[in-house]
């Protein structure tokens, strides 16, 4: 049975957003708590009401996982985006404890244009909430608007290239150009001191270059990352149509690696 989504007029928790949770069995008493936003490449669309395979994935680790709407509220437009997910960021900082215990570790996670939100969050969590973010999961994060790197010229197959062409045009129509570093994270310049990174791309992905090359600009820079590659078999490129495949299982596994390596 899909969860249902809850509005903040009718919840007593107040999460500035709509939201939905997917509740994970914790082996700790300080249950991982995860801000999850759900890519569909900044493009108008309906609420989903089908649960998300990779909020599924990180509550199979044991996270207690609030997945949030940011498309109907902000419009996909940035910043209005960055300003409704940073909303709901600081009221998990505040309120953590309305979800999860009061010195639960806070993530941020994301996929496609969620993941895109999730990166750029981590670079405002480092210069607004500093030491509040444990960590960044990053699945395939949409992040460079030129998408003119070779995996994307090559893996194209899946069709996106309209739609992501698309998106980026919505999403920065009132932007000053796509230099600003929480609209584009693959070109800032100063990607020191954000939260450790769990970055999760695969073979056939058509953004895998750009998911690794953001990898590398982050351990450059002396951030702890993870990087996992998973195989063409695994049905990655399924996330983006919402299609489940034995990658759910793969992120699940590493996500609990990365939860165990996570500075206590």
């Amino acid at each position: 049975m899909a969860r249902q989504w809850q509005f903040p007029e009718d919840h007593e928790r107040s999460f500035p957003l709509p939201f939905r949770v997917y509740e994970g069995k914790a082996e700790t008493r300080k249950q991982p708590l995860v801000l999850y936003f759900r890519g569909h490449a900044f493009a108008a669309a309906d609420r989903s009401e089908e649960d998300s395979s990779a909020a599924l994935a990180l509550s199979d680790a044991g996270a207690f996982v609030v997945e949030a709407d940011y498309s109907g509220p902000s419009g996909n437009i940035f910043p209005r985006t960055l300003e409704c997910g940073f909303g709901a960021l600081k009221y998990l900082v505040a309120k953590r404890n309305r979800f999860a215990a009061a010195r639960s570790p806070l993530l941020l996670a994301g996929d496609e244009a969620g993941g895109n939100l999730a990166a750029s969050l981590a670079l405002k969590a480092r210069d607004a909430l500093r030491d509040e973010l444990a960590g960044q999961v990053l699945l395939s994060p949409m992040i460079d608007p030129r998408m003119a790197t070779a995996s994307f010229n090559r893996a194209d197959g899946i069709g996106m290239r309209t739609r992501w062409s698309d998106g980026w045009n919505h999403y920065l129509a009132t932007a000053c150009g796509y230099q600003h570093p929480y609209a584009a994270p693959c070109l800032c310049s100063r990607l020191t001191g954000v939260a450790p990174a769990l970055i999760v791309t695969s073979d056939d992905d058509p953004l895998r270059d750009e998911t690794l090359d953001y990898a590398a600009r982050l351990a450059a820079a002396e951030v702890p990352v993870t990087t996992r590659i998973l195989p063409e078999s695994c049905g990655w490129t399924g996330i983006y149509s919402g299609r489940d495949g034995t990658w759910r299982a793969e992120v699940s596994v590493e996500f609990s690696r990365f939860l165990k390596e996570l500075p206590t």
